[in-house]
């Protein structure tokens, strides 16, 4: 199993290098030539989403991307460090600037739903994070 992490500041312009970055282990690990635009558009709306939480709660943390090839599959973890919503606690969007902030956030979280098959979110007091999935194929036996 191979890992690449990226780190970056909560900056716009720091969300392009993290979907280049993505679709060249993607290809290199296997996933199909045809779901690398799926690939670099759910890590650009992913990581869009983290910028965005990390600016409105005024987190400095770097943003947190992990590119995880395993045997079968490839995976991306977007990691934030902006405090969510709580079932039963507070909740960031309690004013009505929130409202509009939680409205774009699940905005974003159907975005990347639609574009991947396997995904799964958590959130909590401390952050949260979006692990995307892709299947692999294994690349193909040379015959000499």
């Amino acid at each position: 199993m191979a890992t690449v992490e990226l780190r970056f500041s909560a900056l716009p312009e720091h969300v392009r290098t993290a979907r280049l970055v993505a679709a060249a282990v993607a290809r290199r690990a296997g996933v199909d030539e045809a779901a690398l635009d799926e690939v670099r558009l759910a890590v650009g709306e992913a990581c869009s989403r983290a910028v965005g939480l990390h600016q409105n709660s005024g987190v400095t943390a770097p943003v947190k991307v992990a590119l995880i090839e395993d045997e079968k599959q490839f995976s991306i973890e977007v990691g934030d460090e902006a405090p969510h919503a709580v079932p039963g606690g507070d909740t960031p969007g309690d004013t009505p600037e929130g409202d509009t902030d939680v409205e774009e956030d699940e905005m974003g979280l159907a975005v990347i739903s639609g574009l991947v098959d396997d995904v799964e979110v958590s959130t909590g007091r401390n952050g949260g994070l979006i692990r995307m999935t892709w299947p692999t194929t294994p690349p193909a036996t040379v015959l000499l």
